[in-house]
């Protein structure tokens, strides 16, 4: 499959694509039999934001111009916890929902993300695509929206710090106030390395770090990069430390009101998107720590072994494998190996 490789004058570029896009998508409106609004928390330069956008264009052409989508990015349309309220009751229709986020809906989306659990993407999307992906996807179905089929890369996560604190250890990480999505599963994970973990939205983040209300936070460098944390963090340890992804959610009603014929049209596109959008992320990722080094960053890359071993102490796997249940951490170890 032939994808795009996004520098970063190209993703600049393309974010100007997207907010072009919505002001036609404004335009179109009036011609559209379907006329949705997607909500999605990543600026305008980031790959999942670039890649909805196109998904957006081939499902108007495709439709012969019935189905109209507007993208809403950098959180837009409010907070990821208040988007996921708004796509469940219908005031959007669409959302790019992160993993993290939607685990406080369905519990069972966190799954992929227990610490430490993947070593490579080729775990990743073997598991997402597979029977770990068929499992979360039924969970949300029983919740009143409609996942698409197949999930979107966030990546693997990374700590941040600012100058006050380098973390290379988990005695690093004693006392150390970080942030994180709001969500039970990495809560208890940093909860377990002894850190002081806050939950706070990302629409948030930024001011959080400015104003030294937490001390650090964890994402993926793509999310360090677009969303600027360079310019209030120093310090970044590779932890890989979980994986996150982004699944594509639609209001039960106003998708069962779409013939089958343009649901799968929209079903497809977002899903031909995404593995696009997975790619671009693994290109990005190479060259963003010398990027971001450029930019004052500085990185380290700790031990697993140390980390996971705190948690095994601290009882996070027995924990987590109790909230799940025995069948569904089967699944998950089929593509892991064994974790507790």
């Amino acid at each position: 499959m032939k994808t795009t490789n996004l520098t970063r004058r190209g993703l600049l570029g393309a974010g100007t694509g997207v907010l072009a896009a919505g002001l036609l998508g404004k335009q179109a409106r009036a011609g559209a039999e379907f006329d949705f609004k997607l909500g999605v928390n990543t600026p305008e330069t980031h790959p999942l934001t670039i890649r909805l956008t196109e998904a957006t264009r081939a499902i108007a052409a495709q439709s012969s111009g019935r189905v109209n989508i507007t993208v809403f990015a950098n959180s837009q349309l409010g907070g990821d916890p208040e988007m996921l309220s708004q796509v469940r009751a219908g005031g959007i229709d669409l959302l790019a929902a992160p993993s993290m986020t939607l685990s406080t809906l369905v519990p069972l989306s966190g799954l992929p993300s227990i610490g430490f659990a993947f070593q490579s993407y080729d775990q990743v999307w073997a598991a997402m695509d597979g029977g770990v992906g068929d499992l979360v996807r039924d969970a949300i179905a029983r919740t009143g929206v409609v996942p698409m089929k197949k999930a979107w890369d966030n990546g693997f996560r990374q700590i941040t710090s600012s100058s006050s604190r380098q973390l290379n250890s988990v005695d690093d990480l004693k006392g150390f106030k970080i942030r994180v999505p709001v969500t039970a599963l990495l809560t208890s994970l940093f909860s377990g390395l002894g850190a002081l973990p806050s939950s706070i939205s990302y629409s948030e983040l930024y001011s959080a770090l400015q104003t030294h209300i937490v001390e650090g936070q964890e994402n993926p460098l793509a999310q360090v990069s677009t969303g600027k944390l360079y310019e209030v963090q120093k310090y970044c340890a590779l932890s890989n430390h979980c994986w996150s992804g982004y699944w594509v959610l639609g209001n039960r009603r106003a998708m069962a009101g779409l013939p089958p014929d343009l649901f799968e049209i929209i079903n497809a596109a977002f899903d031909a998107a995404a593995l696009k959008e997975r790619a671009d992320l693994v290109a990005m990722d190479r060259s963003l720590q010398a990027e971001l080094t450029d930019k004052g960053m500085i990185f380290s890359t700790p031990d697993p072994v140390q980390f996971r071993a705190a948690l095994v102490r601290a009882g996070f796997y027995t924990q987590w494998q109790k909230t799940y249940g025995a069948d569904a951490w089967a699944t998950l170890e089929k593509y892991t190996g064994k974790l507790a």
